[in-house]
């Protein structure tokens, strides 16, 4: 099951609706990113397949047509990997050796699982990144050592000197924002 909102994909084939194109690049240029990191390439390569992907996107999005039984994640995965491959055989011969022993990464047996699951990893880390600024340090701290850490909790409250009601309380209300930053992005 794909978690794209199909209203996001809707606006973006209407042309000029510049506030969904932000969102979709701010949220799913990390996601680019990250697969093309898994590459090995530069950065600087990275960052010019993103926009050749964004590119591909403003191009073919007009006569895309969503389909729910289909995952957006898995489309925008192959039509990443495409141009990856492809700049990858532009490379000088000295390069493409070493270049396709990258291209024979074996793939998971479950693919849309697989790109479902780094999709909600990322923008889950995207999200917390940009909202932890919205919380005291003490809660971030709290939170990251309770929730990201996977620390005990009776641990975290006697490390931080609070209460281990204060402990949950701090859990309670992060995950309460990132639910609502977060809705509409992902089912479950």
């Amino acid at each position: 099951m794909d978690s794209t909102p199909v209203s996001l994909l809707e606006r973006l084939r209407q042309t000029g609706d510049d506030a969904a194109w932000a969102r979709f690049v701010r949220l799913y240029t990390p996601l680019l990113f990250h697969w093309l990191r898994r590459t090995s390439i530069s950065e600087d390569d990275a960052a010019d397949l993103v926009q050749e992907v964004l590119l591909v996107l403003v191009k073919r999005l007009a006569e895309f047509q969503y389909d729910r039984s289909q995952s957006f994640h898995r489309w925008l995965y192959a039509v990443t990997l495409n141009l990856w491959r492809d700049r990858v055989k532009r490379k000088p011969l000295v390069q493409l050796a070493e270049a396709r022993a990258k291209l024979d990464v074996p793939v998971p047996d479950d693919l849309d699982s697989f790109i479902e699951r780094e999709y909600r990893d990322r923008l889950a880390h995207h999200a917390w990144s940009i909202l932890k600024t919205d919380f005291e340090p003490q809660t971030v701290r709290v939170f990251q050592a309770l929730v990201l850490e996977g620390r005990p909790a009776a641990e975290v409250a006697k490390n931080y000197g609070v209460s281990l009601g204060a402990v949950y309380a701090a859990k309670c209300r992060v995950l309460a924002r990132l639910r609502q930053e977060l809705a509409g992005l992902w089912t479950g």
